[in-house]
Order: structure tokens, then sequence, then C-alpha cells
């Protein structure tokens, strides 16, 4: 059931895979370009994505002005965070949009990965996969430390940009949270890494650091944006 459920997005990126592998003909490279294809193409997504969570960021004074004035008043302030949001021609909602859209495409990625003869039909991959590439002798197994601790290096800086971005203020509460995080995913991700591919471990590695140069690209956009 979750086979055919995630193979709706998992066989058309297997079918890209394959294409780019015929013309490349070398796993580990075609990887690298396949994931670099795919976080161009989610990019729009990300950059809106990014740009919801800044402009809420920046209506946090207004809002929290409003919470202190109608703290007793709680259908009052409902009805005067709409008229903020109309005001600021902001839809609180449209932040799920690009999540959303991007996690069935996530979860297809990593099925592909993870099992990708499940997905792609070819005697020529089912060889490709368990090429050797640099220091990692075959890609469908796991890279007991290297890779994962590469992943887990760059979601760090990843999260960190992005809880700088999403700055939740005097919020003690819920920036504990966010820094617990910080280092708790990061952890995560080694351990998990530790027993995924090591195809899969490459594409969230070079993912990942390709989305640290993207929000760090984004950041800049924004602080010319700000200065004009």
């Amino acid at each position: 059931m979750y086979n055919t459920i995630v193979g709706v997005v998992a066989r058309p990126l297997g079918m890209l895979l394959s294409l780019l592998y015929d013309y490349i003909g070398n796993y580990g490279v075609t990887l690298i370009v396949f994931t670099i294809i795919v976080r161009a193409c989610l990019f729009p997504l990300y950059a809106d994505q990014i740009k919801h969570s800044t402009r809420m960021a920046d209506m946090q004074p207004k809002m929290k002005a409003l919470q202190k004035k109608y703290a007793n008043d709680r259908e009052t302030l409902n009805i005067k965070m709409m008229e903020l949001y109309k005001e600021e021609k902001f839809n609180p909602m449209r932040g799920c949009l690009p999540m959303l859209i991007q996690m069935p495409i996530i979860f297809g990625l990593f099925a592909l990965l993870r099992n990708p003869m499940i997905f792609i039909k070819g005697n020529e991959m089912l060889m490709a996969i368990h090429e050797s590439f640099i220091w990692i002798p075959d890609l469908s197994q796991p890279d007991p430390w290297v890779l994962p601790i590469l992943a887990g290096i760059t979601t760090y800086f990843s999260y960190t940009l992005t809880q700088a971005q999403n700055s939740m203020g005097d919020n003690n509460q819920m920036s504990s949270m966010m820094n617990m995080m910080k280092y708790f995913f990061p952890i995560m991700i080694v351990w998990m890494g530790r027993s995924f591919p090591a195809g899969l471990a490459m594409y969230w590695f070079i993912g990942t650091f390709i989305q640290v140069f993207q929000t760090l690209a984004l950041n800049k956009l924004k602080k010319n944006l700000k200065t004009k």
C-alpha cells in the first residue's frame, strides 16, 4: 500500500534518474546531478516558504501588541488579527502550502533512493546502484560515518539559518524548543544516515548543502530589499 502511494511520485523521479544515468554513465555523478535538478525545481516553493516566514517574523511586533492589548477579550483579538492580516495582505495559511507540496516529493525521493529497484525497471540500473563512488565501495549499502556526519553538519547549518529567519522574539518556551531541535535533528540525521543506503545519504547531504547556499542568497536578497 505504501509503495503504491509513494510510487505516484517515486516512479517519475525514477524515470528521470534512469534517463540521467543513460547520459552520464556513473551512478554517483548521476545522483549529484539529480539532486541539483530536484532542488532547482523545489526552489520556488522553498523561496515562497522563506518569504512567508520572514513576513510572519516582521509582523510579530504588531501581533504581540494586539495580543497584549486584547489579552482579556479573545473575540475582539481574533477580529483585530484578521484586520491586521487583511491590512498587510498576509495569508497565514499560505505558509503551509509549499510544505504540503514538498512533502509527497520528499517521501517519494526517500522511497526511490532507499529501494531504487522497486520503482525503476531495467537490469542496467540494477547494476548501477551497486557502483562505487570515491571512497564508497557500494552506493546501495550504508556509509557508516563520512556521509552521515556531513549530512548532519549541513542539516545543523540549514536549521540554524532557518531558525535565525524565523526568530520568535521573546517567546522563551518556543525559543528553547527550537534550540533543542537545532542539535537533536542533526544528531538524528547522523544516526539514521548510518543505516540508509549511501546514495540516499549523499542526496540528503548535497541537497541540504545546496539549501544552505539558497538560504544565504535569499537572506542577502532580503537584506538588499530592506536597504532600498
